[in-house]
């Protein structure tokens, strides 16, 4: 009777041709928004050779070392997710374990979030629904995989795959069937024909020694982990170099109990020649030869492994789709690790920490702190004992997504808006867009408050209230068409910018291509100005754009506008943003003496820092910081002071 494995690896070829034509542009975007990063994956099992694949050609594509990681290293260390963008695998979307790192890593998130599944209903998928700032990537699989990962792991494989390969832009890309993918020299069948004496005599052993190349990781990942969890064969696996240090030992002590498999290609071929020359001649060896490196060869070494377990098993009278999982097994699956792992301490000094990195000064150069400290009590002192009237934010990153989607701002952000609106606090907007911001916030505002909600667009150029369309200026400005004709150039010369947007007579906005950082273009764009005599005192970066001003354009002037108008004392307005530090395109905006970031401070040491605990950021800390408010008499509100003590002390 055929083992339930081997009728999961009879659908493999299906399952080919379903991530054959998934949709998977919005993981393209996700990966290139990683692309100048290194990137973290994790997962569990067969997920985590996903996860492992995904890192290698990461690293193959872009040369920023990345890791594949198991969920208990992000449990325990969820600081992680504040420096790299992570990627979560999970097929069906039940291990407890993915979830709760998906949890912490949320909450200490500075970079992007994605998560990877096969199931649109699971634990998982609810987790989700509660989460916000998470990309969610769901290629749906009808049939469930046995107890190892066969086309759950094939279907995951083949997406990401695709996603690199297309994104290199070349026309080699992943074959059409299954049965396109070759080994070096031959076909899997051919190989897998060879391959079954080995599998015999490794039965009888009771050991197999996986050697690898260092771009074939993510298969000797793979073999070891089905092996290993359906108890057919003892296993351990090194890259080639790896088992000349000490490794090879186990062959001198246990020669009778080993075999060696070698997972090859081009690179490494003459240095397993090399090897297996120097290995004794009883010890039983078998070479999958693989073509390359490219991201089909990984996949061909993939389904060749999968094969070849089944060799294995067969020999072994074993189905390692089924095996014997004891009680204990299962408790251990779903033990409860949020109580048994703790979060991570924070450190006590998480607000002094963050101007001192706006400043330069990082670990472990910090060596006097008792200025800084000084300084945040002195601010926070301020803070909380003076009264409001007037709240001032920016809006992409502070009270809307900062992401490249257009994404009005939440339920709960409208609701701390209004209910701040509705006490007559007055309510102001700075953004460096222009209409694209009130079409977006009057989807989620009443009609009735819009006149309350004031705007300062165009970085200041234009301002009015929610109710107000936008007129079309006639003037326009010589400045801005040469800077304009600045960057085009650029653009022509081969720069990744993505649009140019005149914006007479206010700003020149450029955007630049998903993934390219605009912290660093901002040098390309200045750089270019400074080159032809033009004054670039006046540009400032967001995270996705960079902003040439005209002069006398900021987003200040909002400020100015709300105290003439509703006649405020400057001291009665509290501005919020999360671009504090110049070039940052609030910088202007938390200059105001009285203003909070909520991502990165201001360099002065008298305003614009980051009250908010460490993990709490952009959108995230904007809520912390409202919902930190007691509201006074009509018009009026103050802050919490205990609450803004709260993140030092984390």
């Amino acid at each position: 009777m055929t083992s339930f494995y081997n009728q999961e690896l009879e659908r493999l070829g299906e399952t080919y041709q379903l991530a054959r034509v998934a949709n998977i542009e919005q993981l393209k975007v996700g990966i290139v928004n990683a692309s100048e990063a290194s990137i973290i994956g994790v997962g569990s099992g067969g997920s985590y050779t996903v996860a492992s694949l995904l890192c290698t050609l990461h690293e193959t594509y872009t040369g920023r070392v990345s890791r594949p990681s198991t969920p208990l290293e992000i449990i325990s260390n969820p600081t992680l997710a504040s420096a790299s963008p992570i990627f979560f695998v999970s097929a069906e979307g039940k291990n407890p374990d993915i979830i709760e790192a998906l949890r912490r890593a949320r909450r200490h998130s500075a970079r992007d979030l994605h998560v990877l599944t096969n199931r649109s209903a699971s634990p998982l998928q609810d987790t989700l629904a509660a989460l916000t700032e998470v990309n969610i990537h769901t290629f749906e699989l009808e049939h469930k995989d046995g107890y190892l990962a066969t086309n759950s792991l094939i279907l995951d494989a083949v997406i990401i795959a695709r996603a690199y390969e297309e994104l290199d832009r070349h026309d080699d890309h992943v074959p059409q069937t299954i049965d396109d993918l070759k080994l070096s020299g031959q076909t899997i069948g051919d190989w897998l024909e060879n391959a079954i004496v080995f599998a015999q005599k490794a039965a009888n052993r009771d050991g197999v020694i996986v050697l690898h190349s260092s771009a074939l990781k993510p298969v000797a990942t793979d073999i070891e982990s089905k092996l290993s969890e359906a108890a057919l064969l003892h296993c351990q696996i090194a890259d080639l170099r790896s088992f000349a240090h000490g490794r090879h030992s186990w062959l001198t002590q246990r020669a009778g109990n080993n075999v060696v498999l070698a997972l090859v290609d081009p690179s490494s071929e003459r240095l397993w020649q090399a090897t297996r020359a120097l290995i004794p001649p009883e010890i039983e060896t078998l070479t999958l030869m693989i073509a390359g490196s490219r991201p089909r060869d990984l996949l061909s070494g993939l389904i060749a492994e999968l094969k070849l377990v089944s060799l294995f098993a067969e020999a072994l009278d074993k189905d390692p789709a089924r095996p014997i999982v004891a009680e204990f097994g299962r408790e251990l699956y779903y033990i409860d690790l949020p109580k048994l792992v703790e979060q991570p301490h924070h450190e006590t000094n998480t607000v002094e920490l963050s101007k001192f990195a706006v400043l330069g000064a990082h670990w472990p150069s910090i060596t006097h702190h008792e200025p800084m400290h000084r300084a945040a009590e002195l601010v926070r002192t301020s803070l909380s004992e003076h009264a409001f009237r007037a709240l001032v934010f920016d809006y992409d990153g502070t009270i809307s997504s900062s992401n490249r989607r257009a994404i009005p701002p939440t339920d709960h952000m409208c609701e701390q808006l209004l209910k701040l609106s509705n006490h007559g606090v007055v309510i102001g907007i700075a953004s460096g867009r222009g209409d694209s911001i009130q079409t977006q916030l009057r989807q989620v505002l009443p009609e009735s408050c819009w006149p309350k909600i004031k705007l300062g667009l165009f970085s200041g150029g234009w301002i009015g209230d929610l109710s107000t369309e936008i007129s079309q200026e006639k003037k326009t400005s010589e400045f801005l068409n040469h800077a304009a004709r600045i960057v085009n150039n650029l653009k022509h010369a081969g720069v990744p910018i993505e649009t140019i947007r005149l914006y007479h007579p206010h700003q020149v906005s450029v955007r630049f291509r998903a993934g390219i950082e605009a912290q660093g273009m901002w040098f390309v764009i200045v750089d270019a100005l400074r080159q032809a005599g033009v004054d670039f005192s006046n540009v400032v970066r967001s995270k996705h754009s960079v902003d040439i001003l005209a002069p006398g354009i900021s987003k200040s002037k909002l400020i100015t506008h709300l105290i003439k108008s509703q006649n405020l004392d400057p001291y009665q307005v509290l501005t919020m943003g999360d671009q504090g530090a110049w070039p940052g395109n609030d910088s202007s905006l938390l200059d105001h003496k009285f203003s909070l970031s909520v991502a990165t401070p201001s360099r002065k040491l008298d305003r614009g820092w980051k009250f908010a605990p460490a993990h709490k950021r952009d959108v995230d800390a904007t809520l912390w910081y409202l919902e930190a408010i007691t509201l006074q008499n009509t018009g009026y509100f103050t802050f919490d002071a205990a609450k803004l003590h709260e993140a030092s002390v984390r």
